[in-house]
Formats: structure tokens, sequence, C-alpha cells
């Protein structure tokens, strides 16, 4: 019995060593993100390294917002972020939800089928349909637009899975009663299932702010104007002026990633139940 006890202690500790030191691998580069923000570019490319800076250098982030040419772009392309990422997370949550709970409760003549085809749309890279996308959004005008920015990415197949797969067992005799009680089916997913989603729904929300809030590729195609673009194409043009050092990078970096934090930590308690639910309901 001792030697199965120390045998278990041993065990646990080298797993969380592991864990502790994957942590810390994860971690270091957002805390090197942070510090070196707020230490001059000389600091920055000491060696060692000092993680903690000696002073607090609050330059490099007067330079990101300023930008080299003092234009100040850079609030209006986070808020360009913000309407995108967001309205897209809200259309998102909705309309997957929506479809999920269609595929979910209600038997109809080819459903596996129609679920089979929006799954298959996953397989499609989105660098095989921009160039499509981008005609379209030309030739009905919308380049440019948030409108153009926003269209393309209402909803998406993994969106639907997620709900699907939560809502497939969520009680079918929570809705029979509430149709009995004379309740219609908009209202049932207003009142019932919607409420009762949050693990999932919060999740999808998450994963979606993030994808958006991250998106390179189709705003460098739709964004003409500098007034029109988010902030991963501010970053990539800011660090490419010769003006720029690296704390000032590291400084327009933190602010973007700033929202993400704060999103996470908001929802955590969702998203680790979410993404652990369907981890058991997926195996």
């Amino acid at each position: 019995m001792k030697i199965i006890k120390g045998q278990s202690l041993l065990v646990d500790v080298i797993i969380w060593a592991l864990l502790i030191a994957t942590a810390l691998l994860i971690l270091s580069p957002i805390v090197f993100m942070f510090t070196a923000s707020l230490m001059p570019a000389r600091d920055i490319v000491k060696m060692p390294y000092r993680w903690i800076p000696e002073e607090l250098y609050l330059d490099n982030y007067a330079q990101a917002i300023r930008g080299n040419d003092g234009s100040y772009i850079y609030p209006r392309n986070i808020l360009n972020s913000f309407i995108v990422a967001g309205l897209v997370s809200v259309t998102t949550v909705l309309l997957s939800a929506l479809t999920g709970y269609g595929l979910a409760k209600f038997p109809f003549k080819g459903r596996n089928l129609v679920f089979l085809l929006i799954m298959a749309t996953m397989m499609i890279p989105f660098e095989a349909i921009m160039i499509p996308l981008y005609l379209v959004a030309t030739s009905l005008n919308i380049q440019n637009t948030y409108i153009g920015l926003i269209l393309p990415f209402l909803t998406n197949a993994f969106g639907i899975f997620l709900m699907r797969q939560y809502l497939i067992t969520f009680p079918d005799e929570i809705l029979d009663a509430a149709r009995i009680d004379g309740s219609g089916e908009l209202s049932i997913f207003w009142r019932i299932i919607l409420p009762n989603s949050a693990p999932a729904v919060a999740t999808l929300a998450i994963l979606t702010f993030r994808s958006q809030w991250d998106n390179l590729l189709w705003p460098l195609l739709i964004s003409q104007s500098e007034e029109m673009k988010t902030i991963p194409l501010y970053i990539v043009k800011f660090a490419m002026e010769k003006h720029t050092n690296e704390g000032a990078m590291m400084a327009a970096a933190s602010i973007a990633s700033i929202p993400i934090l704060i999103l996470f930590i908001t929802l955590s308690k969702y998203f680790v139940s979410g993404a652990s639910l369907y981890s058991s309901r997926k195996g």
C-alpha cells in the first residue's frame, strides 16, 4: 500500500511539473509582449532579457496610438474590429443556435443530408473562395464598408455543429411541456433554448470573436481606406514602417490583446464548462 501511495504521489508530481512547464512555455511570449511594451527599445534587445522593467516607459503606447505619421488612426481601427467582431459573434450565435435547434429537435426528411452538406463546407479552405467572394462584394459595391467586412461571416458550419451537438441531448419533455402551455417555437427558442445553452453560446461567442478579431486576409482584400481597416492590418503596417521601434510594436500588440483577455476572463467559466461538455458529448 505504501508503495502504491508513493507511486501515486510521484505521478502527481510529474503531472504537475509538466503542467507548470507547459503553462510557462505558453505564457512566456505573452509576458514578454507586455513587459517589452513598457521598456525602451534599447532594453528589449539586451541579453539576458530583464523580465521586470526598471521603470514604466509609456511612450511606446503613445507612439502605438498616435502612429508614426501622427494620424491617430489606431483607435478607429480598434473600433472597426469591435464592430465587426461583435456583430459577427452575435449573428453567428443566433443563426447557429436556430439552425442547430432545427437540426437537433425537428425530424424532417433529409435532415442528416442537410447536416452533412453543412459539415462538408468545413473542408473548403477560405483561400479557395476568397476571390469569388471578393468578386461578389465588388459587384454588390460593398467593398470598403462594414457590410462587406461582416456579410461573408454571418454564420459558420462549426457554430452550427457545436449548437446541434449541445442541443441534441436537450430534454424533449421540457419542449413538449412548453408547447402544451401554448408557447410557439420562437418563444421556446428565446425563453428556454438560449438561456439554457449558456456554455455553448459563450464558447461559440469567444471563438468567433477571437477569429474575427485576428482576421487579416479578408479585411486586407475588402478594405481600401485607412479608416475602414482593422487591428491586424494596422499592426502589420505599423511594424513594417522604418520609424517603428520594438517597444512600440509590442505596445500595439498588447493593446490588441487586452480585449480578448478580458473577454476570456469574463466568460472563462462558461467557456471551460462548454468545452468540457462538448468533449464529453463528442466522445
